[in-house]
């Protein structure tokens, strides 16, 4: 398979078989590429090394879940500041035969003696976040290699312990740092002043690496043989899960994982929420992720005239900030994991409730905005929840058509920064609200409880045509901020006609409450002083960078782009 790296875009069930196959409903030949057909294979990662792994799966015959594994295995090791082994996912996989798209929930769950109260201190007020990320009552369970497992169960063509071969190599041989990585290295982050980390990341004489350095890993390289030879029982179950439990409950704040939590993880399948957009289906995950809170923001831009405007137009940019605004507000008022509370998502997405939110968008910036009540819920709720970000995002699509948009997390940057067999724990539990209970009393939607899982802003989505094919595959880094970043590339791509790799150069604007986050050197002094006059202050910074990854079919072609601000490639390979 010949392979062209792309600068600008282009004219778990647990019980692996030794070979799994694809299995499914019968092709529908409306949809779905005939025997002799196949299409252009193709991964976009964040890491060249992480491409190169998944595109080297798909050379040896392997389908788009076969090299979803290969590419994890390498983010956990050439980026371990955003994903790993130690983490959560979503992936949102489109079935090429039957034109189904189906969801794997690998996100993390609370421990089963976690409790409301754990982030709190004696005095009852929340932790500190620099004190909470690096707890043990940080992490919870992971879900990545069981999510990718039950995937590749299902719809994968080569054997399980075939996939980790890159990996493994790149480990035990090491890496160079990349200027990414090198750059988080020399950054206050709380994470690195832990043991784990400071003895990962430092010389023989003490110094800290940095860029350009080289990395090893035998610790990953040996528990990645495992994992290849044992399956997802290798994390579960074992030696490996007996030292995560051990590091989590060591202080600060030692949590309450046990071998049971561990060995009683289940990733979930899951329908997807779907809903129109222009001439699109776009499909997102449920909850507990914040995807249906996306297509509410797609439909209310909808009902505006961004389409006809563009990236010069200070309107365009306004119309996306307000709508941005009306759906954060609706989005940390009721989502929450929808397996422990009810999230009104036929509320949400109803036409009028819709034309009733639309109708906010004014002449000039609200000066507050509030979540609206839809069907389904009595009020709104306050929300505490954090979410800082460390996340990335990768697309895949093999020969046969199949794709996985897979957004994958370790929380916050280098996760807990506790390690276990050459990976960083997740602390994804921080994603919880930190302040348990409304003013009434009740808990609120986002609150920890047992077996929950966090709220989530991932949103890996596909794109599906009028005829039911797959158009396009989007989703991002950046905490909070990934809807934001999302919408903005798919409006740029599609509403304004701009190709992919010029939509995700953008500049990112984040509207959430009344901050207006934004890369507010990046844009023409023309529009901030437009947005100014219609009473927007655009506030620089925001974060995390963003980290989308995105693809559109144009007129059959391949139009693959990866977000500058990283590191990322696009490799498309033949027929």
């Amino acid at each position: 398979m010949k392979l062209a790296r792309l600068f600008a875009p282009l004219l778990p069930v647990f019980a692996l078989a030794a070979c799994a196959t694809d299995s499914g409903p019968a092709p529908d030949i409306a949809s779905a590429p005939s025997a002799q057909e196949t299409v252009l294979p193709f991964v976009i990662a964040a890491n060249p090394l992480a491409a190169q792994a998944g595109m080297e799966v798909l050379e040896r015959g392997g389908s788009a879940s076969d090299a979803a594994v290969a590419v994890q295995a390498m983010l956990s090791l050439v980026e371990p500041q955003s994903s790993g082994v130690g983490g959560g996912t979503f992936i949102t996989y489109y079935d090429a035969a039957s034109g189904e798209v189906m969801i794997y929930d690998g996100r993390e769950t609370a421990p089963a003696q976690a409790s409301r109260t754990m982030f709190l201190d004696n005095a009852g007020q929340p932790l500190g976040f620099r004190t909470a990320v690096v707890s043990g009552r940080a992490t919870g369970v992971p879900g990545a290699v069981a999510a990718l497992a039950m995937a590749q169960g299902e719809h994968g063509k080569l054997p399980w312990n075939s996939l980790f071969g890159s990996a493994i190599t790149t480990a035990q041989d090491g890496f160079t740092i990349s200027p990414r990585l090198g750059r988080f290295l020399q950054m206050d982050f709380p994470q690195l002043s832990t043991p784990d980390a400071m003895a990962y990341f430092s010389n023989p004489d003490g110094s800290r690496k940095q860029a350009g350095d080289v990395l090893k890993n035998a610790a990953y390289a040996d528990f990645l043989t495992r994992l290849a030879e044992q399956g997802p029982d290798a994390l579960y179950r074992g030696s490996t899960a007996a030292k995560i439990v051990q590091r989590t409950r060591e202080a600060p704040y030692g949590g309450t994982m046990t071998m049971a939590d561990l060995a009683a993880y289940r990733p979930v399948k899951r329908d997807p929420v779907c809903g129109p957009w222009h001439d699109y289906k776009v499909c997102v995950p449920p909850p507990p992720s914040s995807g249906a809170a996306f297509l509410q923001l797609l439909a209310l831009l909808e009902r505006t005239d961004i389409a006809e405007r563009g990236p010069d137009d200070p309107q365009a940019w306004y119309l996306f900030a307000e709508a941005s605004r009306l759906m954060y507000a609706d989005r940390d008022a009721y989502f929450g994991d929808g397996d422990f509370v009810h999230v009104p998502i036929k509320g949400l997405l109803d036409p009028a409730y819709l034309d009733q939110r639309a109708a906010l968008i004014g002449p000039r910036a609200a000066a507050n905005v509030a979540a609206g009540v839809p069907e389904g819920v009595a009020r709104p709720v306050a929300d505490k929840t954090l979410e800082p970000a460390g996340t990335s995002h990768f697309i895949v699509r093999d020969r046969w058509g199949n794709v996985v948009s897979m957004t994958t997390t370790v929380e916050s940057i280098f996760g807990s920064g506790r390690m276990v067999d050459g990976f960083f724990l997740n602390n994804q539990l921080t994603d919880f609200s930190f302040n348990p209970l409304q003013a009434d009393g009740s808990a609120a939607p986002n609150a920890v409880a047992p077996g929950k899982r966090p709220r989530s802003s991932m949103v890996p989505l596909i794109m599906l045509d009028s005829d039911g094919k797959f158009a396009g595959a989007v989703g991002s880094a950046g905490g909070n901020s990934i809807l934001a970043y999302v919408g903005k590339s798919l409006v740029a791509a599609v509403d304004w006609g701009m190709p992919m790799q010029d939509a995700l150069a953008q500049p990112n604007l984040i509207a959430r409450g009344n901050v207006i986050g934004a890369e507010v050197s990046d844009f023409d002094p023309a529009i901030v002083e437009g947005l100014a006059e219609r009473g927007m202050t655009l506030v620089p910074g925001q974060g995390e960078d963003s980290g989308v990854h995105a693809v559109l079919i144009r007129d059959g072609a391949v139009d693959g782009g990866y977000d500058p601000r990283r590191e990322g490639v696009v490799l498309v390979g033949e027929r």
